[in-house]
């Protein structure tokens, strides 16, 4: 305790006097992550200005014998584990982007709202995901799965350069020629390497996408599932599209056709003029609903309608490989109409393959993805009946899909403890944990997925 109250002084010091310790006014406020299920307790919680703020942090807080765990907004915070014995640093005043040429700098708090309109002007287009409000950097070194993953790959093997303060608390740069090693481990590899502080990445001359959503009453699910299935085995690699099952709760921010009904969706873009003939399949299958057009690259990041904001949420995640009728039946037992479940997105189906099931040019550590599929389901535990209700009902459904598991695991998605060595190939696995002994070799970051 004599340890955690000096080093928690002295950071306060260190950091313009935003740092939290246990009984302080903030400190509630501030170890609070996005996912409010999530009941993070540290030593302390400090908020760094820049990346010389966050050097010290990190030496002040291993001269003390704590270990630091690097939080943007907290969306997958379940999976850290305890923090008793470690620095909470929150980067959510680390907010710069700027845009060079065909680069986009942003610093470890910025989120991708802030990328994708900043780059929009200049006709370019991120990698990004389906949250606005979801971090950059955590995204990106996780993998980063989003609307051009077909056609484009994962948002990791985008990245160019990262900045980050190491274990000895020196900053350096990592890219293809410097920190070679380094800069393949934190291309997929997770928060395990150090404090990221900035990442670079590519973006794409995309100023519009074919895209929208699709949907009907979950009642047609047994009809339109199949179809989306047998369309997804010969869709182009310029579709990347998800299906999912939904209880849409009656909140106002959501469009009137969609609030507090139960549906079947198809979302998703096009790249490229083919657009509404790659879509037509999927318009015979006759939706109440479609939203399908020409859009701005910007529009993109709120296609998915995802929760904006802290949210009580669990969720469950798997890979999985092609999908005969035998699976969509499973699926349907589990989370369609008939089903009982509780879950908002009772299940959601994201189309994998095309770019994401091939190794990239020079990619990093994560270079392909294992499966046709990505498999999510989740629930809002707004009580905790209803987040044990929840928790049950995701196990059930990723149990049911189990038969058709690649056993490999995309750990964005992954809330909780898990074997992370599951998301790798063996020869990736055995150079993360190489990479991580000589970078850190007394473990002093912690991070969601601990390598």
């Amino acid at each position: 305790m004599y340890a955690m109250t000096t080093v928690a002084n002295s950071l306060r010091g260190l950091c313009g006097g935003a740092v939290h310790l246990p009984g302080d006014p903030g400190y509630d406020t501030a170890r609070t992550p996005w996912n409010v299920t999530v009941d993070q307790r540290p030593a302390a919680v400090a908020f760094p200005a820049d990346a010389d703020e966050v050097a010290s942090v990190v030496r002040a807080s291993a001269a003390a014998g704590l270990r630091v765990a690097v939080q943007s907004t907290g969306h997958s915070a379940a999976a850290l584990g305890p923090l008793d014995d470690v620095v909470l640093l929150r980067t959510s005043a680390m907010t710069g982007v700027t845009i060079t040429g065909r680069t986009a700098r942003a610093e470890a708090g910025a989120l991708w709202i802030d990328v994708v309109e900043q780059a929009a002007p200049h006709g370019l287009a991120a990698l990004h995901g389906s949250s606005p409000d979801v971090g950059v950097a955590g995204y990106t070194l996780g993998g980063g799965l989003g609307w051009y993953a077909r056609a484009l790959g994962l948002q990791s093997n985008a990245v160019t350069a990262a900045e980050l303060v190491t274990a000895d608390g020196t900053l350096v740069r990592a890219d293809a020629t410097t920190e070679a090693d380094l800069f393949w481990a934190l291309r997929g590899g997770g928060g395990n390497f150090g404090a990221v502080t900035a990442v670079e990445f590519d973006l794409f001359p995309v100023r519009t996408a074919y895209a929208g959503l699709l949907a009907w009453d979950w009642r047609e699910a047994a009809r339109v599932l199949p179809a989306w299935l047998d369309w997804a085995a010969t869709a182009p690699d310029e579709a990347t599209t998800a299906l999912r099952l939904l209880r849409v709760p009656p909140m106002p921010q959501l469009p009137p056709a969609l609030r507090g009904r139960q549906l079947i969706v198809i979302d998703g873009a096009v790249l490229g003029a083919a657009g509404p003939s790659t879509v037509a399949p999927l318009r015979a299958l006759r939706p109440f609903l479609d939203t399908f057009d020409d859009a701005p690259a910007a529009s993109l990041i709120r296609l998915h309608l995802d929760p904006e904001g802290p949210t009580p949420t669990v969720s469950r995640s798997a890979l999985l490989g092609d999908l005969p009728p035998a699976a969509a039946d499973a699926l349907l037992a589990v989370a369609g109409p008939d089903s009982g479940t509780s879950l908002l997105v009772a299940a959601e189906l994201r189309h994998l393959g095309g770019a994401l099931g091939r190794p990239a040019p020079g990619a990093g550590a994560l270079q392909s993805l294992d499966g046709s599929f990505a498999l999510y389901t989740a629930g809002i535990a707004a009580t905790p009946a209803i987040g044990a209700a929840a928790v049950r009902d995701a196990a059930r459904v990723v149990s049911a899909m189990a038969p058709w598991s690649t056993g490999a695991q995309l750990l964005n998605f992954v809330e909780g403890p898990t074997s992370v060595a599951s998301a790798y190939p063996p020869a990736a696995w055995d150079r993360l944990r190489s990479i991580r002994a000589a970078v850190d070799p007394s473990g002093l970051f912690v991070a969601n997925h601990a390598i």
